[in-house]
């Protein structure tokens, strides 16, 4: 079935970015990998070629176009070329903070970090989760006092996507103990501030090229200016983005899913067992069958979301439905492909076992699948 998503235009900027990934990411995905994070290079480079901050306005240096469309085809590009380590940096930069700063940042802010947001110069990550709080951002206990015309931070936040390269830090805080949810703030923290630090890059079972790091905060004085929107109005500001981030998420889970599913159409076409080939078992016959069933409802159901979002219509809920359901067909298809690989599945030289390691932390980020389910009943009246 033909996608009507995308306009000519789109489908130009999918063509440049695909080109961009085979250039600047492919050729150095095993050695970033090993090395457990990707070069801040990358990001400069990405902002060169037009990647970064596409929704920036053009004064500040960006892309001048808040068309959510560019950022789902990047999501798509990163899926289908399997390299969610090395792209979900870029991914985070682009949809997750630049739109807090977009649409908190006082005058001031937009010059002083926009510019160099846009041309990946800085590059930005946020911090929600603690080590003693995952999805109840309720529970967060990093604080933030006053003190002389600035903020005194100390905490400590984990699982911090581009923790190790990023140069702002968009850090939920509580300014206020005695409220649960006005109590949190956004600070933006800002690499060389004296007691913030950087732990552990985590070791992780995939997605081994992103950076993902401890952070921890020992009395970082943060100026006042650097509050992002008003003092305990972070619930509502992390509420009013969260759709965003799952719908990103669900974008890439559907690339990768696709993907899995054309190199296990390319292998069982090629490997034979008992004289033929074992995509002519009706087993694989029907297995494959269903992965591209599934594939192409999930596809539709997500494109439908992405034309709510660009109009402004997307609602939390249609968000988490198409979150949890996208990133457990990732983990379902990934895991048949596999299988039909056979022992050669489990081989890290065949992407497939990438692409299975690489997937499950899906299920978690972003909101637990879980917790995904719980939003949607709730928005069911439950």
């Amino acid at each position: 079935m033909r996608r009507s998503l995308y306009d000519t235009e789109h489908e130009d900027f999918r063509a440049a970015f695909r080109a961009f990934v085979r250039a600047e990411i492919t050729p150095h995905l095993a050695e970033w990998e090993a090395a457990g994070i990707v070069p801040r290079e990358l990001f400069a480079a990405a902002g060169e070629a037009g990647f970064v901050g596409m929704a920036v306005p053009a004064e500040y240096g960006g892309g001048g176009v808040p068309d959510f469309r560019f950022s789902a085809v990047v999501a798509e590009e990163i899926g289908a070329g399997g390299i969610s380590g090395a792209g979900l940096g870029l991914a985070t930069h682009n949809d997750i903070c630049l739109p807090y700063v977009l649409a908190l940042a006082t005058a001031e802010q937009r010059e002083r970090w926009l510019p160099g947001l846009a041309s990946g110069e800085l590059v930005a990550a946020i911090a929600m989760t603690e080590p003693g709080t995952g999805s109840d951002l309720t529970g967060i206990r990093t604080s933030a006092r006053r003190e002389g015309g600035a903020y005194v931070v100390d905490g400590a936040k984990t699982f911090i996507t581009n923790g190790i390269n990023a140069d702002l830090v968009i850090t939920v805080v509580r300014t206020d103990r005695s409220s649960r949810h006005g109590g949190l703030s956004l600070l933006v923290l800002e690499r060389g501030m004296p007691g913030f630090t950087r732990g552990r890059n985590l070791d992780k079972l995939g997605q081994h090229a992103q950076d993902t790091a401890e952070l921890a905060f020992d009395g970082v004085r943060v100026p006042e200016v650097n509050l992002l929107g008003e003092e305990g109005g972070a619930f509502v500001q992390l509420v009013a983005n969260l759709p965003q981030e799952r719908l990103s998420i669900a974008v890439l889970a559907v690339a990768a899913a696709r993907a899995a599913l054309d190199q296990t159409l390319g292998y069982v076409k090629q490997r034979k067992a008992f004289g033929r080939p074992i995509g002519s078992f009706q087993n694989s016959r029907f297995v494959l069958a269903e992965i591209a069933t599934e594939v192409a409802v999930a596809q539709s159901f997500v494109d439908d979301c992405v034309r709510a979002h660009v109009r402004g219509e997307l609602s939390a809920e249609e968000a988490a439905q198409a979150k949890w359901w996208c990133t457990e067909l990732q983990g379902r298809v990934v895991d048949r492909c596999l299988q039909l690989h056979g022992g050669y599945g489990y081989m890290l030289e065949y992407p497939i076992a990438k692409a299975y390691a690489d997937a499950r932390i899906t299920r978690i980020y972003g909101g637990t699948t879980e917790i995904m389910k719980e939003v949607v009943g709730r928005g069911l009246g439950l």
